[in-house]
């Protein structure tokens, strides 16, 4: 009922009893700002087209209703263009499923644990290719089971002969392993097997295909939501991928950096323009090139928040950026998953809706209007700490202790508020200077 109690969201992503240290949970489904099931429904006309402007409004207002919060993100995340109908998103899911599943098929026929059900955490290859034939392998693999097993040997030895993709490929998969088995683990959907492999397998296959990036560490933490909001593998799947055309750049690694340190640049500089004396005390202190925001921006809050509360606030943040022409600009003939957000910047746009912050960076003709939001909600939540960091901070560590002590404590829809203020003012300082 509009303007009934507000009904906490905590019980869609159920905790584990013996996890009593989690943080709490802030957002709250509010009748007649959330999102609802109904608002969703109705804002789609007879053959589907989506009426995305009010949706984004709603959006912002108060978020999305976590039972139809899957199916919202593959419009936010450009996965399903909003004046599509319901037949042509069908058409479209049923050829990306088909896609999925080829890909998988690829990567089970070098190495047929991928879509066991199962995942390794021990490596099964060499760097020269030669395969590990690990007891300790086998054993968690198929518990039980005898190391010497010879069936079992030849399911992890991986079908040869490898080229210098698939060896690369096969290096990184206990990595993934070892990442699956770490995520959320406070959830109670993680206590099924058959979720931990259903996110080793995604993360798998998407290292085989997006092989300039392959696999980084916490990649697992972005992809964990969409296994949970999706259900069918093939839909979680592409709402990731889509998501890393926005975030790859951050784990490309070349020579001795790694891409979010461009991210951190960006950072730096705007906060030098709006609290230019904080910025100068982490110079200072030796962290002007403020690493210790990597997480932040790597992993976009997700060990700042309560599970539910990241996910309000991905989902703030997107319908914010939202730009309508992502959709085309990936389904471009030759698009690849290299084509990423920023890729249209300067492009005359097509008039339809788009968030409120994506408004705002059409009107500037720099390269500030290629920003990501992320970067000035990192910028609101130290302007925020501002106090605290410049009379308390004697060194990088009590830097990272303050950030830190901020888990749980953070108010989404507060940092994109203070987010989209700091993006005005950086402008018009930036302007002036």
């Amino acid at each position: 009922m509009w303007g009934g109690p507000a009904e906490p969201a905590d019980s869609y992503y159920a905790v584990r009893p013996e996890c009593t240290d989690v943080p709490r949970t802030r957002f709250k489904i509010k009748p007649g700002k959330t999102l609802s099931a109904r608002k969703w429904q109705a804002a789609f006309s007879l053959d589907g087209h989506l009426d995305i402007g009010k949706t984004l409004h709603r959006i912002q207002r108060g978020g999305i209703h976590p039972s139809i919060r899957g199916e919202v993100w593959e419009f936010l995340l450009a996965c399903y263009d909003p004046e599509s109908t319901f037949d042509e998103r069908d058409q479209i899911r049923q050829h990306r499923r088909v896609q999925y599943a080829r890909w998988k098929n690829e990567c089970r026929e070098i190495f047929p644990v991928i879509g066991s059900g199962r995942y390794i955490t021990a490596p099964v290859i060499t760097e020269d290719g030669q395969p590990i034939q690990d007891p300790f392998v086998l054993s968690e693999i198929n518990p039980g089971m005898n190391g010497n097993n010879t069936e079992m040997m030849k399911e992890l030895t991986p079908r040869g002969p490898l080229d210098k993709k698939a060896i690369q490929w096969l290096l990184t998969l206990h990595q993934i392993g070892l990442d699956v088995m770490r995520t959320d683990r406070t959830l109670v959907f993680y206590e099924k097997q058959d979720n931990l492999s259903k996110l080793w397998d995604i993360l798998s296959v998407y290292a085989w295909i997006d092989t300039d990036v392959g696999y980084g560490q916490g990649m697992s933490d972005l992809c964990s939501p969409m296994i949970i909001l999706l259900e069918d593998e093939a839909d979680a799947f592409w709402c990731f991928e889509r998501l890393m055309r926005r975030l790859r750049g951050n784990f490309r690694c070349t020579g001795n950096s790694v891409g979010v340190e461009k991210q951190l640049s960006y950072l730096a500089a705007v906060t030098q323009v709006i609290d230019p004396k904080l910025h100068h005390h982490f110079e200072t202190l030796g962290g002007g090139d403020y690493l210790f925001a990597f997480r932040m921006l790597m992993v976009l809050f997700r060990r700042e928040f309560s599970f539910c509360d990241s996910l309000y606030l991905w989902e703030m943040m997107w319908a914010l950026e939202y730009d309508p022409d992502l959709f085309s600009l990936y389904e471009e003939p030759g698009s690849n998953i290299t084509k990423a957000v920023g890729s249209n910047k300067g492009k005359p746009k097509s008039g339809r809706p788009c968030g409120k912050y994506e408004r705002e960076n059409m009107k500037i003709k720099s390269s500030d209007a290629s920003l990501p939001i992320s970067v000035f909600l990192v910028a609101s939540v130290l302007k925020d700490k501002s106090s605290k960091l410049l009379h308390e901070a004697r060194g990088l560590d009590d830097v990272v202790k303050i950030l830190n002590d901020m888990t749980g404590n953070l108010d989404a829809k507060k940092a994109c508020i203070g987010a989209m203020k700091l993006h005005k003012k950086y402008l018009k300082k930036a302007k002036k200077t």
